[in-house]
């Protein structure tokens, strides 16, 4: 593939980026090591994602600030129109809440926790460059600067589970070890990225966390979205690939930030950033007409699932919204075959006040 000007220099700032992070990973200063591995790891996918945009032809500045986007709408675009999976965006944005956790005050990611986050990041950055731009990282940097360690990452369920005894241990009476506790809790927090469409650390929800543990919360009541995470660890040495799919877990129960109880450590996030698709922007990612976007809609029943949409108020305005729930659900309907002929027939705007309209004048027949 022959790269355009652009995205060939943000191709190299992401390996460059990504270069720095291997090297700073496998360095013998412990002194800033984690946060500068993370700064750089995100980094390298920002400047691949918005490689991948420029290449496909995709504006990647606001037209209003005229600055470019940010990380997580660079992330949606891919994930939308260019081929990025769920569980490589999962990956990114796990990294992405992990930098910013540290970046912006502290967290505590223990040896293999990191390497087994790193590792992951790796085979989904070199998995998405050669599939979106051709090109191939092991050509870009020579194996032995990819991270190695002496412990050996374990199955993420482990990990998660000693990484909570921990934290409950470290909040005991008499311990003095809070500031740990909590920073422990920021990165389990950051990797419910993995399973999240969005991710927000606020400390409200820290002091809930901490609550919920002291109180003897088990870790499937306060991390119920860990549960839903399976690690798969193949391959040795520098050649080992790690990646994170979904599982089945426990149902969800979703709190505000604020909500005094102690349980559940799931946030409602932010709304305008969940629900960010107008019907117009969703008609275009599904490559259908607006009218047709509403007749599949009222065929899903998406603007009745609180999942997929959310109406905003704003005075006597009311505008709808919808989530990626919406645009996977009528892209899957679409994949698997559905009849959009019978269903523009059935559900197209105004079909119902026509067909209410005909009933009202048979009834009024059968009365003459």
């Amino acid at each position: 593939m022959r790269l355009i000007r652009d995205a060939r220099t943000l191709s190299n700032k992401a390996i460059c980026s990504m270069r720095t992070a291997m090297s700073t990973f496998n360095s013998y200063d412990d002194e800033g090591r984690v946060c500068s591995v993370l700064l750089h790891l995100q980094h390298a996918c920002e400047m691949l994602l918005k490689a991948v945009l420029v290449q496909k032809g995709v504006k990647v500045f606001d037209d209003k600030s005229g600055k470019s986007i940010g990380f997580e709408r660079a992330l949606n675009l891919c994930r939308q129109k260019h081929s990025l999976t769920e569980s490589e965006a999962g990956t990114m944005r796990m990294i992405d809440a992990l930098r910013d956790a540290e970046q912006h005050w502290f967290t505590v990611v223990e040896e293999d926790v990191l390497f087994l986050q790193t590792r992951a990041l790796i085979t989904v950055f070199d998995s998405y460059m050669k599939r979106a731009l051709e090109l191939d990282l092991s050509s870009r940097i020579p194996a032995r600067v990819l991270p190695v360690s002496t412990k050996p990452p374990g199955d993420f369920d482990f990990l998660v589970d000693r990484e909570y005894q921990l934290i409950a241990e470290l909040l005991k009476p008499g311990k003095r070890k809070r500031d740990e506790a909590r920073a422990r809790i920021r990165a389990l927090l950051a990797m419910e990225g993995l399973a999240a469409e969005e991710v927000q650390i606020s400390e409200k929800d820290i002091d809930r966390i901490e609550r919920a543990i002291k109180s003897g919360s088990e870790l499937g009541e306060v991390f119920p979205r860990l549960n839903t995470i399976a690690s798969k660890i193949e391959g040795d040495g520098p050649a080992i690939t790690v990646r994170f799919s979904k599982k089945e877990g426990a149902p969800v129960k979703f709190v505000a930030a604020d909500d005094p109880q102690s349980a559940a450590a799931v946030r409602e996030v932010d709304l305008q950033k969940k629900f960010y698709l107008g019907a117009t922007e969703l008609a275009e990612t599904l490559k259908l007409t607006p009218p047709r976007a509403v007749a599949l809609r009222r065929f899903l029943k998406i603007d009745e699932d609180p999942s997929c949409c959310h109406t905003f108020e704003f005075g006597k305005q009311k505008l709808a919204r919808f989530s990626d729930n919406a645009r996977r659900k009528m892209k899957a309907a679409l994949d698997g075959g559905v009849n959009m002929d019978q269903v523009w027939k059935e559900h197209r705007p105004g079909f119902q006040k026509q067909s209410a309209a005909v009933k009202s004048t048979d009834i009024h027949s059968a009365i003459s």
